[in-house]
């Protein structure tokens, strides 16, 4: 694949970029390794002073870098802003908690340390990351990795080589000293070479469940640390004692956030019987009445899809499943070019063998399962190769818990949408992947979390010194 910006809307080759040389990326290698030495020493105020100013970047500069995230891969130009504010959130979470989370853990008996906890950078941590949220995605692997002390390297997805580029040059004017955050502009071919260079520690990847296959298999060939977090086929459940109108609101923006192209996004709605009417109407109404067109359009709603394949690959799913019995309530249709555009679409009567039933629909296309009670639908929600969120509406506290306790997945929202946030830990199970990034846990997935252990006669001893 290119390593290009190709406008969504037209099909416009934009700007084309040369992958790096061997030699040029031996370089990178090279300096982010000398960098690590460096950085892994400096105070924590000094790295967070580094992720301050890049909060303040990312807020003073967000209308300019929402246009290079929308003009790569078609986001709505108000949500990437609204990204570039959420970055900028998550600079400032780890600069002001990071030395608290990162503090040791003493260990005491009878009153009497014997031995502590502490979380020490491990070095070179790459990132492999896609195109949906081309500097969120980013941020929430780089703020705790740098907050850690170790340092990054991203190699981004083809299609948003300038969104790669801008970060790493917010990032430089922020205070980065030179390699210890640098973009690499290669494709996906040198990753798993890159993987097995002795100086590269850890490897964390945001993508595909084939991605994850392959890049999980050589960060284990080569003994290395890796954080995968992949696919998604939400649930989102509405049981009978539900506020459904306003499920029925959330569950519109919910499947259609970022055009639809999220791992986090409701993708699976299943409804209690005796409130499905109700939902159903609102939904497909609600879906219906959505804009779409020009991403760069504040009163536009839904952009295209990133690219042709993705639409393709929609297209054919979608297809495939009114084939085998599925029906369409609302949209359906790929809209002719140019641009990539897919309408907002609502399914009913998903047989079990269509595509729209297992496998993961990474646009504006939601699928409504009707339920009897809420043991149905924890069923179905667990139905799936995947694990990685899940929305429950309700207003009864014991369906609520028993959701919360049942739902395999890795995170549980009652009454609200699906969002990853940097306080709490983020990512799945199953094939949605493992690792965690966000909150403490994403910190510490990149330390090494060393013991320190001293027996009281040596103890004393120190004590007495």
């Amino acid at each position: 694949m290119p390593i290009a910006s190709i406008s969504p809307v037209t099909g416009e080759t934009i700007r084309s970029f040369a992958e790096l040389t061997d030699e040029a990326l031996e370089q990178k290698v090279a300096a982010a390794a000398s960098a690590f030495r460096h950085w892994r020493r400096t105070p924590f105020a000094q790295r967070s002073a580094v992720l301050q100013r890049a909060a303040r970047l990312l807020d003073d500069e967000r209308f300019e870098l929402g246009r290079i995230m929308t003009m790569e891969m078609g986001k709505t130009h108000r949500s990437a802003q609204e990204e570039a504010a959420k970055c900028a959130a998550g600079c400032r979470y780890y600069a002001e908690h990071g030395e608290s989370l990162l503090a040791p853990e003493i260990v005491r008996e009878d009153g009497r340390e014997i031995g502590r906890v502490v979380y020490q950078p491990i070095g070179i941590v790459l990132a492999v990351m896609p195109w949906n949220f081309p500097f969120w995605q980013v941020v929430r692997f780089l703020a705790p990795a740098l907050a850690g002390g170790n340092v990054g390297l991203l190699k981004h997805a083809s299609n948003v080589p300038q969104c790669a580029l801008a970060l790493e040059d917010l990032f430089r004017r922020a205070g980065c000293p030179e390699g210890v955050f640098q973009a690499l502009l290669i494709g996906s071919t040198r990753v798993s070479p890159l993987i097995a260079d002795p100086r590269i520690a850890a490897v964390t990847l945001t993508g595909s469940e084939a991605a994850g296959r392959e890049v999980a298999a050589a960060a284990g060939r080569n003994i290395k640390k890796s954080v995968m977090e992949l696919g998604g086929s939400d649930p989102f459940i509405v049981l009978r004692s539900a506020d459904v109108a306003q499920a029925a609101k959330v569950a519109v923006t919910a499947r259609t956030i970022n055009n639809g192209q999220s791992c986090i996004a409701a993708k699976r709605f299943i409804v209690a019987a005796s409130v499905a009417d109700e939902f159903e109407q609102r939904l497909v109404a609600g879906m219906r009445g959505l804009r779409i067109g020009d991403p760069m359009d504040p009163a536009t709603d839904v952009g295209p899809l990133a690219t042709p394949g993705i639409a393709d690959d929609l297209e054919r799913q979608v297809a495939d499943s009114i084939r085998l019995g599925a029906r369409v309530l609302t949209g359906g249709r790929r809209r002719p070019p140019p641009g990539n555009f897919y309408e907002p679409t609502v399914l009913v009567d998903v047989p079990r063998n269509a595509p729209a039933f297992g496998e993961e629909l990474f646009g504006p296309v939601a699928t409504l399962f009707r339920v009897a009670d809420v043991d149905e639908a924890i069923a179905l929600a667990n139905d799936s190769v995947f694990g990685l969120g899940a929305s429950v509406w309700t207003r009864d506290r014991a369906d609520a818990d028993r959701c919360g306790d049942e739902i395999e997945s890795g995170q549980v929202f009652i009454n609200s949408m699906v969002a990853s946030d940097p306080r709490f830990p983020f990512g799945g199970t199953k094939r949605s992947g493992f690792g965690r990034e966000l909150g403490a846990y994403g910190l510490r997935e990149f330390c090494n979390i060393k013991t320190i252990r001293s027996s009281p006669e040596q103890q004393s001893a120190v004590e007495t010194e």
